[in-house]
């Protein structure tokens, strides 16, 4: 049965500078005695952006670390609670926006009512648009990210301001882009070509490539902007892209790149964003049966290799030519961990690891290694 699922997403604002309009005119949004979220590497961006324009702020709260680890979702439950607040917003990247959400679902637990977010992202994975959530649980013998689905948690309002991402820190800037196509690649795993989301997630790709494979090497962004080697307009586009490939996230299922990440991050703590650097290339050839010829629809162009090799080769270039790791080795990860990894992904996820065939198991194992 072919399906589309929409989210409760009431507004997308996006242009050059658009945030100066919508800060100061939040309550028109609903929008009402925000608490910012954010992190304090974000704090000047707050102080100079939004402060000073959202009159009815009731206080910012900064702490949340990578992860979303569950004691600080409780932390910023209870500055909710305090500040009475009506509502949040979320400045930052894909850790800050789950945070916001699970302190939504939380704060209806416990009130009967969710908290609506407004969601400015200062990275490209495109959490901002999906009512999807981890939480990295803590209590338990080892660490384990756990997802969640609220479509209630949804951000209400989205604004894309380039502006917001300028001095996103040149790795996660462009890690998050990765992670944004990985979102549109795995979510083929359920869908056919004519599903809305393949066709936007396609250009959504395009989008992101047509930017990454002429990105400066080493620069930061501000410093390549002001050598006339990035725009603001580019900037824009890779913002425009992170959209079309996570448009219709209710509609998808994501697979074993993603769930691979989940581990990383969540119990190993390597960096969200990065884990798609090092997982989606591998992950695509090696679940290229379970895709069959979807992934056509990435490679109209790929000449006489088969879409799997043509989209993975070309996104193992790009992560190269960007200088981003692409191994787990480059990030002085344990090799000896790598069969509580596994064991940890067979246990968790099965259905995603099916994705690699016969002798899935066994598959796994060698797929692991190879990423080392």
């Amino acid at each position: 049965m072919n399906q589309l699922k929409c989210l409760p997403q009431e507004e997308i604002v996006w242009g050059l500078d658009v945030l100066k309009t919508v800060a100061a005119s939040m309550g028109s949004y609903g929008i009402r005695r925000p608490i910012i979220f954010t992190v304090e590497f974000l704090d000047a961006l707050n102080r100079e952006h939004l402060q000073p324009a959202v009159g009815d702020s009731v206080g910012t709260f900064t702490g949340l670390p990578p992860h979303v680890p569950d004691f600080a979702v409780q932390d910023g439950l209870r500055a909710c609670l305090g500040a009475r607040a009506e509502s949040i917003i979320a400045l930052g990247g894909g850790s800050v926006l789950d945070a916001a959400k699970a302190v939504s679902h939380l704060h209806f637990q416990q009130t009967g009512r969710y908290l609506p977010i407004a969601a400015i992202p200062t990275t490209l994975s495109g959490s901002e648009f999906s009512h999807y959530f981890g939480v990295t649980e803590t209590d338990g013998p080892r660490k384990f990210k756990r997802s969640h689905a609220v479509r209630e948690t949804t951000p209400r309002l989205v604004v894309l301001d380039p502006r917001m991402i300028v001095d996103t820190p040149r790795m996660l800037l462009l890690s998050s882009a990765i992670k944004g196509i990985d979102h549109a690649v795995e979510g083929m795993r359920r869908v056919d070509v004519d599903h809305p989301h393949a066709i936007l997630a396609a250009r959504g790709v395009e989008r992101f490539l047509a930017v990454l494979e002429k990105w400066p090497r080493k620069l930061e962004t501000r410093d390549a902007i002001a050598g006339g080697l990035v725009s603001t307009d580019d900037l824009m586009q890779l913002q425009l892209a992170a959209w079309q490939c996570y448009f219709y996230p209710a509609s998808v299922i994501y697979g074993l790149s993603h769930r691979i990440g989940h581990i990383l991050g969540g119990t190993f703590g390597v960096a969200h964003s990065l884990t798609s650097c090092i997982a989606l290339a591998p992950v695509i050839r090696a679940c290229a049966g379970a895709y069959g010829r979807k992934l056509e629809i990435f490679a109209m162009d790929r000449g006489s290799r088969t879409p799997a090799a043509f989209l993975a080769d070309r996104i193992e270039a790009v992560v190269d030519a960007l200088q981003l790791p692409s191994r787990l080795g480059h990030l002085d990860f344990d090799r000896a961990r790598l069969p509580e990894m596994a064991a940890l992904l067979k246990q968790n996820y099965p259905a995603e690891v099916s994705d690699l065939g016969d002798n899935a198991g066994t598959r796994l194992d060698a797929l692991l290694e190879g990423m080392w």
